[in-house]
């Protein structure tokens, strides 16, 4: 799904283009924005299907992609000729469920197994790492049932499965090094060789969205 959060009469001609994480909507992010740029969050992986004719009215695009989003992202834009001035990954790999290149296949079995109302608040808890920023996430979380949720991430595992890797380029990818949802070790070897910059986060951190939406020059 693609969520416009800041939809005008008049749009720019520069378009940031969130991939959100697994059970996300845009409610988390709709405070965020950088001037002079649309804002669209993409979210729920049930289907990669993707309405690419919402990017053609734009000059300039920048990819932010997180979590899960990082592989739904690297598929659905790989071999596409959009105009992609940045290009930045966090916290995922292109191998969503992988033993040693993603969240473990033991782990990512047992999360869709035991899906429910206490195990998707433990999930966001180690998501945030501290009760303070699992409030501030739960203030604005998603509005999506447990049914929806395990419906997407049941499609994430199969899809995983069927489709191969990305070859899609990244400008920067980032890795918090307190990770508690995609192992750090599993995705510094996700990334190979490819440059990736380690920061003390954890896997949903609002201090870093904040950086990126409100400074996104820090990290250009």
């Amino acid at each position: 799904k693609i969520s416009p959060i800041n939809p005008s009469e008049h749009p720019n001609k520069k378009l940031l283009l969130l991939f959100t994480g697994w059970g996300m909507d845009e409610n988390p992010f709709k405070g965020y924005q950088i001037p002079d740029y649309d804002f669209m969050v993409v979210y729920d992986y049930s289907s990669l299907s993707f309405d690419y004719t919402c990017l053609k009215p734009y000059e300039e695009i920048i990819i932010v992609a997180w979590s899960m989003g990082v592989w739904a992202a690297s598929q659905l834009l790989q071999d596409k000729n959009y105009p992609v001035m940045d290009s930045i990954a966090i916290n995922g790999t292109h191998f969503p469920v992988d033993d040693r290149k993603g969240i473990p296949t033991r782990i990512f079995a047992g999360t869709l197994n035991g899906l429910n109302e206490n195990t998707l608040y433990k999930f966001r808890r180690r998501m945030c790492g501290s009760g303070d920023e699992l409030k501030r996430f739960l203030d604005k979380a998603p509005n999506r049932d447990i049914e929806n949720l395990r419906e997407e991430l049941d499609s994430i595992g199969k899809l995983s499965l069927n489709l191969p890797s990305s070859c899609f380029k990244w400008s920067r990818v980032y890795i918090g090094n307190q990770d508690k949802i995609f192992p750090v070790e599993n995705q510094i070897a996700g990334w190979g060789e490819a440059n990736y910059i380690l920061t003390d986060e954890e896997h949903y951190s609002e201090r870093l969205w904040r950086e990126i939406f409100n400074h996104k020059e820090q990290l250009s």
